[in-house]
C-alpha cells in the first residue's frame, strides 16, 4: 500500500461534485495517481478514510469477490458510512444496488429475463421506433439543438417507460425526478430548500408509481410493471415498498446512465473529427462503436464497497475488515495496463468491450444489452441522415460523483433532403 494518498488533496476528485465537470482535468489527475499505484487511501477531516481503486484488474477482482467486498451497509460514496458493526436500520425504499449474496440474487432474478440478450433482441422494433421519432424530432429543429437536453435525455427515458408501462404524460415528471436524484450536486438539478433532496425525490417517485402499482395488480397486461407489481419471492408476494424499489431503479438508472452515453459519445465525435467522419462515411460502424462510447463517457462514475474481512489483491495491497472502497469505472477504464492508447478515442479500438462501464461480476448492470441497442438505434438513424454536424458553444457536464456526463451540448447540422 502507497501512502500517497492520505490528505492527498488530489483525493477529492472522486467525492466532489464539481470535479466531474472537468473531464480532461479530473483523468489527469486520475492518470497521476494511477501511475503512482491502483490502489490509494484518503483520509479527510470530517469524513469516513475510504480506498480507491483506479485499476482495471483492482476494480474486477473486487467485484468479482462480492462474498468480501459487499454493497452493505452503503453503496455509494458519503461523508459518513454507517460502521460495519452498527445494525443498519431498514431502508424505506430497498434496490438491487444495496443487496448483497442470496437477497440480491433472488430480486434480480424476479425481473432478469426482461434484461436478457433475447428477451431484448424482441424490443429492436420499439427502440428503433423511438430513435427515428427521435431524429425526426431533430430534423424538425431546424438545423440546431441542444443535443443533450433535447434528444439524449428524452429518447432512453421514453424507450425505459415505454418498456415499463408507464403513461407518456408522466414521461416530464420522471425526467425532473431523475435529474434531481442524480444531480442533486448540481445547481441546475437541486431543490431549493430541501434538506434531505434524496429523500425528497424518493418520495415523488413512490407517489408517482403508487397508482401504476394499484392498476397492474387490479388489471396485468404485458409489461414490465406487470412483472413488478404481481413478483414474488420464494412464493411471498412483494410488498408495495418493495415494488418501488424496482420502479426507483429501473425508471432512473434505467435512462440516466443511456442518456449521459449518447450525449458523450456525440461530444467524443465531435472533439474527434476523423472518427466522426469515419460515422458519417459508414454509419454501420456504429456497432463497434458502442463499445467504445461507453468506455470513454464511463457514465457511472463510482460505486462503493465495504470489506468484510481481510483480502490481498493479486497486485499486492491488503485491504482489511472495514475498510471502504471506491471502485473507480472512469479511472479503470484509462487504464494504461489495460488498453492500448487509453486516452485515444478510436470507434474500431479492438480492446474496447473490456471497459468496465456496466460493472463486472455479480452487480454487471441489468439494463447493458438493453442500453447498447439503444446507443446503436439512435446513432445509426442519425449518422445515416445526417451530412454535417458540428458543436456551437462548449460543452457543460453534470456536476454528479454518481452518474454524470454532458448536460449541454449545443449543435448546428444538416440532414440529407
Amino acid at each position: 500500500m502507497t501512502g500517497i494518498g492520505v490528505t492527498d488533496p488530489r483525493g477529492r476528485i472522486f467525492i466532489e461534485a464539481a470535479a466531474y465537470t472537468d473531464d480532461d482535468a479530473w483523468h489527469a489527475t486520475a492518470t497521476e495517481l494511477r501511475a503512482a499505484g491502483p490502489i490509494h487511501r484518503f483520509a479527510y477531516p470530517d469524513l469516513t478514510p475510504f480506498h480507491v481503486a483506479l485499476g482495471h484488474a483492482e476494480v474486477m477482482e473486487i467485484e468479482r469477490n462480492s462474498e468480501i467486498f459487499t454493497n452493505e451497509p452503503m453503496a455509494t460514496w458519503a461523508r459518513e458510512r454507517i460502521d460495519l458493526d452498527v445494525p443498519k436500520e431498514p431502508a424505506m425504499v430497498n434496490t438491487l444496488i444495496n443487496m448483497d449474496g442470496e437477497e440480491h440474487r433472488s430480486h434480480r432474478a424476479l425481473v432478469n429475463d426482461w434484461f436478457k440478450p433475447g428477451a431484448v433482441r424482441q424490443l429492436e422494433d420499439q427502440i428503433r421506433a423511438q430513435a427515428i421519432r427521435s431524429v425526426d424530432e431533430m430534423a424538425r429543429r431546424g438545423g440546431s439543438c441542444d443535443f443533450a437536453a433535447d434528444i439524449a435525455v428524452n429518447y432512453p427515458l421514453r424507450v425505459i417507460l415505454d418498456i415499463l408501462g408507464l403513461d407518456e404524460a408522466e414521461f416530464p415528471r420522471v425526467l425532473r425526478l431523475t435529474q434531481e436524484l442524480f444531480g442533486a450536486s448540481d445547481p441546475d438539478f437541486e431543490r431549493v430548500g430541501e434538506d434531505d433532496q434524496m429523500m425528497a425525490v424518493i418520495m415523488d417517485m413512490i407517489g408517482l408509481f403508487t397508482g401504476l402499482n394499484a392498476e397492474r395488480r387490479a388489471d396485468p397486461t404485458h409489461d414490465l410493471a406487470t412483472v413488478i407489481a404481481n413478483g414474488a419471492i420464494d412464493g411471498v408476494p412483494l410488498e408495495d415498498m418493495d415494488t418501488y424499489g424496482y420502479y426507483l431503479i429501473v425508471a432512473t438508472a434505467g435512462h440516466d446512465t443511456t442518456s449521459n452515453a449518447i450525449a458523450g459519445g456525440l461530444d467524443a465525435l465531435l472533439r474527434n473529427p476523423d472518427q466522426l467522419q469515419r460515422l458519417l462515411d459508414d454509419p454501420g460502424l456504429v456497432d463497434s462503436a458502442v463499445d467504445e462510447i461507453v468506455r470513454w463517457v464511463s457514465p457511472v462514475k463510482h460505486f462503493m464497497r465495504s470489506c468484510q474481512r481481510d483480502h490481498t489483491l493479486a497486485s499486492g495491497t491488503t485491504l482489511h475488515r472495514g475498510d471502504w472502497i471506491l471502485l473507480s469505472y472512469a479511472s479503470a477504464n484509462r487504464d494504461e495496463r489495460v488498453f492500448d492508447d487509453p486516452f485515444r478515442f478510436d470507434i474500431g479500438r479492438a480492446d474496447a468491450d473490456k471497459h468496465l462501464g456496466f460493472g463486472f461480476g455479480r452487480h454487471y448492470c441489468l439494463g447493458a444489452h438493453i442500453a447498447r441497442l439503444e446507443i446503436r438505434a439512435l446513432f445509426r438513424e442519425l449518422f445515416t441522415r445526417l451530412t454535417h454536424i458540428e458543436r456551437t458553444g462548449p460543452t457543460e457536464r453534470v456536476a454528479s460523483i454518481l452518474v454524470s456526463g454532458p448536460k449541454r451540448l449545443p449543435v448546428t447540422y444538416a440532414f440529407k433532403d
